[in-house]
This record gives structure tokens, C-alpha cells and sequence, in this order.
């Protein structure tokens, strides 16, 4: 039986501009990502990278061609409806880890149940699906504790935990260990390879080869094209990810 397509996209262009000044950021880029894949989206600045992960979050739309997430084409969906999708669907983690200041971690991590229409959760229940999911990312003696009294590391653990809170079916990470050390970046990857091995399907974009080679898949963008399209290889991965781990 084959995988469930998570990502379809078809034939997409953005353009950027009017009339004779234009700029053509995604020039017919076409790809699938399937269930439970780990993929990694690179390319030089300017290459369309950044344009590409935003359509894919559901934060803007493509000029032409089409996007299918979960099997539902959203390539002209509306700003609302997006945002609906965004909550429902996607979990977002950034460089900068986006937390609210003078909030503690599980506050953070509640804040996406708060936006979802299709709760009917309580204030209680939030309060303990959101401990859980620190405790998953191994913060359980945190959950109190604001961002400017956690580590780089442990604020990005509440930002994997909020990204987990309503159970998305993909898992975007910016850059997530663009702001760390080398010991909290590889930490924040075996958390993610933690996350992949319970079938989680995450798509990580990063500038840095390396961090790339830990992941089954990269895709590589220039000029608003896919420039490669490689497989790591199960067994190269496995032996990163225990070198991570040792």
C-alpha cells in the first residue's frame, strides 16, 4: 500500500510585481512529499526557498498551479481560511523560536488550542495536553519557566512542543537550530529525528549541509527551480542519527 501524499504541488509559479517589473520567485516548481518523510528545502538566497515554504504554510498563495495539503487543494483558499488551516493542519517551528515573552512555557504551548475552532476542549484539558507535550520534549520541570529563563535550546523545545499541540500533519521547521550551539543544534535534531521515527512528516529548511545530511530527502532551489531532487538513503541516515545520539 502505498504512502499518503502530504504535499502535492503542481505546476506553481509566484510572481512578485506589475506590469513589465516583475519577479518570477517559483517558476513551475512541481514535487510530492509523502507521509512520514523528512525533507530538507535549500538554496542561496534569492533561489525561492523562503517563497516556497510559505505557500506550502499556508501563509500566502500561488500566482498559478496548484497545492494540494492533505489531499485538500489550497491553492485558493482565503486569508481566513488559510489561517483555519494553518491551525489545524501545520506545525510551526522558526529560528527565533516566536514565544511570548513574560508567558510561561506552557502558556505558549497552549496558545494554538486557543485558536482552534474544532476545539471543544477546557481550560483544564489545555492546560494538561499542554504538559504533556513538554514532557515529550523532555521539559516537564519547565512548564512555569518564561523564555528569558530557558536556554536557547529548551525555548526551542517549547516551540517543537507547541508545534506538536494539535497534532498537525506537517511539521515546518525555519532554520530551527539556525540560532544555537553545536551541542543544542544536535539536541533540537535528534528531537526531530525522534518526531520523524514516530512518523511525524517534517519539512526543514536549511542553509547548512550538514544539518541536511541528517534528513532521507533534500531539495535543493535556484532561481525559482528545483535545481536536485536526492535521496540521503535510509542506512546514511541511520548512521547520522546515531552519531547524534551517541
Amino acid at each position: 500500500m502505498s504512502a499518503r501524499s502530504i504535499i502535492r504541488i503542481e505546476n506553481l509559479e509566484k510572481l512578485y510585481g506589475m506590469g513589465e517589473i516583475q519577479v518570477r520567485a517559483l517558476d513551475g516548481v512541481s514535487l510530492e512529499i509523502e507521509e512520514g518523510e523528512f525533507v530538507a528545502v535549500m538554496g542561496p538566497s534569492g533561489s525561492g526557498k523562503s517563497t516556497l515554504m510559505n505557500i506550502i504554510g499556508c501563509l500566502d498563495r500561488p500566482s498559478e498551479g496548484k497545492y494540494y495539503l492533505d489531499n485538500e487543494d489550497v491553492s485558493t483558499k482565503t486569508k481566513v481560511e488559510l489561517a483555519h488551516i494553518r491551525n489545524r493542519k501545520l506545525g510551526f517551528i522558526f529560528q527565533s523560536y516566536n514565544l511570548l515573552g513574560r508567558t510561561s512555557a506552557r502558556e505558549n504551548v497552549t496558545l494554538p488550542l486557543m485558536y482552534n475552532r474544532d476545539s471543544e476542549m477546557t481550560i483544564e484539558e489545555r492546560k494538561k495536553k499542554a504538559e504533556e507535550a513538554l514532557d515529550l520534549v523532555g521539559l516537564a520541570d519547565r512548564i512555569e519557566h518564561q523564555p528569558h529563563e530557558l536556554s536557547g535550546g529548551q525555548q526551542q523545545r517549547v516551540a517543537i512542543a507547541r508545534a506538536l499541540i494539535n497534532n498537525p500533519v506537517l511539521i515546518l521547521a525555519d532554520e530551527p537550530t539556525g540560532n544555537l550551539d553545536t551541542r543544542s543544534g544536535e539536541e533540537i535534531m535528534a528531537l526531530l529525528h525522534n518526531l520523524h521515527a514516530q512518523g511525524r512528516t517534517i519539512v526543514m529548511v536549511t542553509h547548512d549541509p550538514e544539518i541536511a545530511e541528517h534528513v532521507e530527502r533534500v531539495i535543493s532551489l535556484r532561481d525559482g527551480i528545483i535545481e536536485s531532487d536526492k535521496q540521503n538513503g535510509k542506512q546514511a541516515v541511520k548512521e547520522l542519527r546515531e552519531g547524534v545520539h551517541a
